[in-house]
């Protein structure tokens, strides 16, 4: 989650104030600045705003920073979903790039939903997966990149494109309503299929029935 930077700059030698508003920074980037600026003797008050418009104190944000410390971080996300019309299955695919006490990892895992209708549908279930998943490993207040192949998915989760069908709204809600609730900050990207090929292959094991979940130490996060 990035920080503005709100603060009121007073003159020395007169009663002059001016208020000012940075650009959004990282959390880490915005302590920096505020305790850089407070050196100077000419702040009267500070206070930053995330991105949801929240105002938080330094006293608070630097309790944030140590509660951070010990979880996730650097989140990319990677969806897929597949329905077999012929066989009315699914499957769905997540793969999960993050870092936690300087260490990297990647995590996969799929499934295969039933009562699914469409592959728009398992598209959204595998984000659905890909959100309650963020909810185990305790993410909150995070910025998280979710890249999907899906164009419908990702243009209506972005809100570019209308939601029609009642049962993708519903995975759409519940799927913000989860995100709301961590505060957590969905960056919607979409990808061609080529570059998706890990989640891809997961939905296809999970509807040869193969059911995988994995997490490994990884050098980078690819």
């Amino acid at each position: 989650m990035n920080f503005s930077i709100e603060y009121i700059y007073k003159h020395p030698k007169s009663q002059l104030k001016i208020r000012f508003v940075s650009d959004p920074i990282s959390l880490n980037e915005a302590l920096f600045t505020a305790i850089d600026l407070e050196k100077t003797g000419r702040i009267s008050s500070i206070t930053f705003i995330d991105s949801k418009g929240v105002s938080w104190s330094k006293k608070e944000l630097l309790k944030l920073t140590e509660v951070k410390k010990e979880e996730p971080q650097n989140i990319t996300i990677y969806f897929d979903g597949g329905f077999k019309a012929d066989r009315g299955t699914s499957g769905q695919g997540i793969v999960i790039h993050y870092s936690q006490n300087g260490i990297t990892y990647r995590m996969k895992k799929n499934t295969s939903y039933t009562n699914i209708e469409s592959n728009n549908e398992a598209e959204y279930a595998a984000l659905w997966i890909a959100a309650r998943e963020l909810e185990e490993l305790g993410v909150q207040y995070e910025e998280v990149i979710i890249m999907g192949d899906s164009k419908v998915v990702i243009e209506q989760m972005k809100g570019e494109w209308p939601v029609y069908e009642s049962n993708l709204q519903t995975w759409a809600d519940k799927i913000e309503a989860l995100f709301k609730k961590h505060q957590i900050d969905p960056i919607y990207t979409w990808i061609p299929r080529n570059e998706n090929k890990v989640a891809d292959q997961l939905v296809q094991q999970a509807l040869q029935g193969k059911i995988i979940k994995a997490k490994k130490e990884v050098i980078d996060n690819f």
